[in-house]
């Protein structure tokens, strides 16, 4: 089966082709439109304005993904589109393509769930790969643990209660001025400071929970930036790069143990767009070796927002009954 998926749930337009049959995955075509360059004027994503880019490429990568599959729309079999988290009115520009083009030429549709499209991105180059396992999703807005135990089940165990590892990244990224998207370039930087430098409270909650919180490792390095800044000190923004990351690194890897020890699971799959992150990879694959288990992680151009994950979890979906009709809405969370 041929599944068209899309995606645009935040700042990236996309639309591919998978050819989904069993065993099977094959990614034929996967477009994405970036908008990076235009969010960076204002150092973070505007809504109205990725809106607004959404519109202007849904149907040119669409048509341009069909091409590079070599195929036609008469040969799509489903059609897969996030519905749901993301920013409002971009999620509403993908939802109601896929839903016009679903209806106009009869073809079943299925509406995702973001975060359960970025642990099925592990699909595309795991072809053994299959539940039960736990899945880790480290994004903008989400560090989340997950029991799945089925293609279309999954069971939180574990999350952030305020801010996510992406969205810690990005902040103070900004903060100390470099440039959008913060996350990939405080990794880069990261890699030349001294670690223990600063000092830094873990986002690791304590206790005998999964749970994580950022929002105090983020003001505290926002106090540390501000606090110098008042004497007149300048921060050596490697060194602080470099702290900030092995904090969030050390608070990773101490969920993923507990986690591992809870739920005895033989297989992890890091995703989303933070599992790119080089330090965060060392730290999960160091876990995982300890404890003796697979690590699964999606090749880094499938980390970020893309259609081809959409796809591939819609397939599953669907295969476990999901279907969607013209009454299908996007939803913030």
């Amino acid at each position: 089966m041929y599944v068209l998926g899309i995606e645009s749930s935040c700042d990236e337009t996309s639309a591919a082709v998978a050819e989904l049959d069993g065993g099977k995955r094959r990614i034929a075509a996967d477009i994405v439109a970036s908008q990076i360059d235009v969010h960076r004027l204002y150092g973070g994503v505007v809504p109205e304005i990725a809106g607004r880019a959404h519109i202007e490429a849904v149907s040119r990568i669409t048509r341009e993904a069909l091409d590079t599959a070599g195929i036609k729309l008469s040969d799509i079999g489903l059609v897969a589109v996030t519905s749901h988290p993301g920013l409002i009115g971009a999620l509403l520009v993908g939802v109601n393509f896929a839903k016009s083009l679903a209806v106009a030429n009869g073809i079943p549709l299925v509406g995702v769930d973001h975060v359960r499209a970025h642990i099925a991105a592990a699909y595309t180059a795991y072809e053994d790969l299959e539940p039960p396992f736990l899945g880790v999703v480290l994004s903008g807005g989400h560090t989340s643990f997950y029991i799945v135990d089925g293609y279309a089940s999954f069971h939180e165990i574990g999350s952030t209660r305020d801010d996510a590892a992406g969205e810690a990244f990005d902040k103070i990224g900004r903060v100390i001025g470099l440039p959008y998207p913060g996350g990939a370039a405080m990794d880069r930087l990261a890699a030349e400071g001294n670690p223990t430098r600063y000092k830094l409270p873990s986002p690791a909650l304590a206790g005998d929970t999964l749970d994580f919180s950022f929002s105090g490792l983020k003001t505290a390095a926002l106090n540390l930036i501000h606090n110098a800044a008042d004497r007149g000190e300048a921060i050596d923004r490697a060194d602080l790069a470099a702290s900030f990351t092995t904090v969030i690194a050390e608070a990773l890897s101490k969920k993923l143990g507990m986690a591992l020890d809870a739920t005895g699971l033989k297989t992890v799959v890091v995703a989303g767009g933070v599992s790119a992150n080089s330090h965060l990879r060392a730290a999960a694959q160091k876990v995982c070796a300890a404890h003796g288990v697979r690590l699964c992680l999606p090749p880094l151009s499938f980390c970020g927002d893309n259609a081809a994950m959409v796809a591939v979890q819609g397939y599953y979906e669907y295969l476990c009954g999901a279907r969607a009709a013209s009454d299908l809405n996007a939803s913030a969370v």
